[in-house]
């Protein structure tokens, strides 16, 4: 992490708050990496305080949202994941990867939308047909779902 990012860190995990006129300035990859440190460091409110200035600031970056998204399903928050993933996909739109796909449908599971993972799901496998991931994450969601391709997933 560049020094003077680190420092902006630092001073942030001192005073226990994010100050927006630093953060103003920060590209999307400085939130990226801001966050990261800020989860290494064990400091997930200060981590989510930054998330929510990048996304106020950069709403449409793909550093950004991927990261943010991420937090918010690492802290079981998934209806802002969903909300986060799906600007991301949305943004990223026919080069969205497989990972965005997998953790868009596990969000919508584990927020007991089980329909809405599976679309999620069949549309990932229509853009990455052969990925053994996507496969996976789909045969997991029972044998009643099936896709061309993946019958011999399913006993």
């Amino acid at each position: 992490m560049q020094f003077e990012i680190q420092q902006t860190m630092r001073q942030f995990v001192d005073v226990q708050a994010v100050d927006m006129t630093q953060v103003s300035q920060f590209t999307p990859a400085d939130f990226r990496t801001g966050i990261q440190w800020l989860l290494s460091e064990d400091k997930i409110a200060l981590a989510q305080a930054l998330a929510d200035a990048g996304l106020s600031l950069h709403p449409e970056s793909e550093d950004v949202l991927a990261v943010a998204g991420l937090l918010a399903a690492a802290q079981q928050d998934w209806p802002l994941a969903i909300e986060l993933l799906k600007d991301l996909r949305a943004i990223q739109g026919d080069s969205t990867q497989p990972m965005t796909y997998q953790m868009l449908a596990r969000a919508h599971f584990c927020n007991l939308q089980r329909a809405e993972a599976v679309q999620v799901l069949t549309a990932a496998l229509l853009a990455w047909p052969e990925d053994a991931m996507l496969l996976e994450e789909l045969s997991c969601l029972g044998p009643e779902f099936n896709f061309p391709g993946t019958s011999s997933l399913h006993h």
